[in-house]
């Protein structure tokens, strides 16, 4: 009995193997050759709470997926927004949007970029800088990467961590 238990537990692994079909699969598909993500690292939506009088610039790591070199350059764009929050916090009044060096990037409209020279893979940060608004009560946020589809290439967003909302204490 033991026997036949062996011989059919090899037979078994003996034609689940041979039921495999090995397939070449190309490379990659010449329609996604220009198309890119970026992401909030860690790969989630998660919020951050931060105290308004912090005096460190609050950073937001950004990963930009590529394996190409291009002879262009890439571009990820980001947006503050506060819809549907009720008690939002105020550019210019809670926090700013800033360089490294807490340098104001100007907007219009809320909405940033962050350029990946000649498309390469790497890292960068948003920086926000709180402004220590006196004014009492809990502020909201959030800080959203935004799809970038151009007719040269695409910058994607993942559904897991293209959102950062925060809360200003």
């Amino acid at each position: 009995m033991k026997r036949l238990s062996y011989m059919l537990i090899a037979i078994t692994g003996v034609l689940a193997f041979a039921s495999c079909e090995k397939k070449d699969v190309a490379a990659g598909l010449p329609e996604l050759e220009h198309h890119y993500y970026a992401l909030f690292v860690p790969n989630t939506n998660t919020g951050i709470t931060v105290a308004r009088t912090q005096t460190t610039l609050v950073k937001f790591p950004i990963q930009f997926y590529s394996t190409f070199v291009r002879d262009y350059d890439a571009v990820a764009k980001y947006a503050v927004t506060t819809y549907g929050i009720t008690t939002p916090a105020v550019r210019g009044v809670d926090y700013n949007i800033v360089d490294k060096n807490g340098t104001v990037i100007p907007s219009a409209d809320s909405s940033y970029s962050i350029v990946f020279p000649k498309a390469i893979q790497a890292m960068d940060t948003i920086y926000m800088k709180l402004l220590n608004n006196p004014a009492t009560g809990v502020r909201k946020m959030e800080i959203q990467l935004l799809d970038n589809i151009t007719p040269q290439f695409d910058v994607d967003i993942f559904s897991t961590a293209f959102r950062r909302p925060v809360q200003i204490n």
